[in-house]
């Protein structure tokens, strides 16, 4: 895997929002051979300096409809300096994007990139094992994924005992022909590029179908009040219960997209109230 260390757009509009990154090293790592299979990594801080103690990780992949989107863009101005700050090395995934790349392979670049971090976990000062996959919007999806069908982790040479759990931030897909059929009014062409006309691949590439046991240990679904989000974060919740998985979902203020977008943007801005029940999630599932 490549590494190349380097401050890269993203991260400098981050640092100019909190100039604590600026002090902050940003390294841009390479998990395959493809323009967009890279993603920033930041180290966790301690007292504004860097931990001398291994780190649980977070890894959050971003939104954009599957075709669209990019980790320098879509993280939002909040995350990476809080989570560091709490003491948590964070990492940001670009991954190849719809038509040039499938779902499966988007899934896929999640757990390969997972799996190049954990590669480097003692030179990146990971802690193994104590890893959480957050996504949004479509990288809800994508997490959602990978959290409930094993075949991602394992063709990277991981399993669900390397992560601790998975937070999706407002999908609305995690029942792929459910979703096709409430969104087709407005989404039918996205959504029928992305995932096709063929019922049972629609079913393979469904979260909440593919929830039943092995699942990722934990889950933390966060949504906002848009009708089709909201059933959609049920119903995942309902079919975790089934299978034995732990569960919890929390809904907040915001309608539309302005409500899709918020959740994102603000999390991490510890006047959000989303961003103190991540925290003690996160304090409960990393010990």
């Amino acid at each position: 895997m490549k590494k190349t260390p380097m401050i890269t757009i993203g991260a400098l509009l981050l640092a100019a929002a909190t100039p604590a990154l600026a002090q902050q090293r940003t390294e841009t790592l390479s998990y395959g051979t493809g323009a967009l299979q890279t993603l920033d990594f930041w180290p966790g801080t301690q007292n504004g300096a860097a931990r001398k103690k291994p780190s649980p990780l977070v890894v959050f992949v971003h939104g954009g409809g599957w075709k669209r989107g990019d980790k320098d863009s879509a993280t939002g101005r909040y995350k990476v300096a809080h989570y560091t700050g709490e003491g948590y090395a964070f990492a940001s995934v670009n991954y190849r994007l719809v038509p040039d790349a499938t779902v499966e392979q988007q899934a896929q670049d999640v757990a390969d990139a997972l799996a190049a971090l954990l590669k480097q976990a003692d030179s990146l000062g990971i802690a193994r094992g104590k890893v959480v996959l957050m996504g949004h919007s479509a990288g809800a999806h994508l997490v959602a994924l990978v959290g409930t069908d094993p075949r991602y982790l394992r063709k990277a040479g991981l399993a669900y005992s390397d992560i601790r759990g998975v937070i999706p931030i407002d999908g609305a897909a995690y029942d792929v022909p459910a979703q096709m059929q409430d969104a087709e009014r407005l989404m039918g062409g996205a959504y029928r590029q992305a995932f096709g006309t063929e019922p049972s691949r629609q079913r393979a590439l469904s979260p909440t179908l593919q929830a039943a046991a092995p699942n990722a240990p934990q889950f933390l679904l966060l949504h906002v009040q848009r009708a089709d989000g909201v059933r959609q974060a049920q119903e995942l919740e309902a079919a975790l219960r089934k299978a034995g998985t732990k569960v919890e979902r929390e809904g907040f203020p915001g309608r539309g997209l302005p409500g899709h977008i918020q959740i994102n943007r603000e999390l991490g801005n510890p006047d959000y109230a989303a961003t103190g029940v991540v925290d003690r999630w996160l304090a409960r599932v990393f010990g």
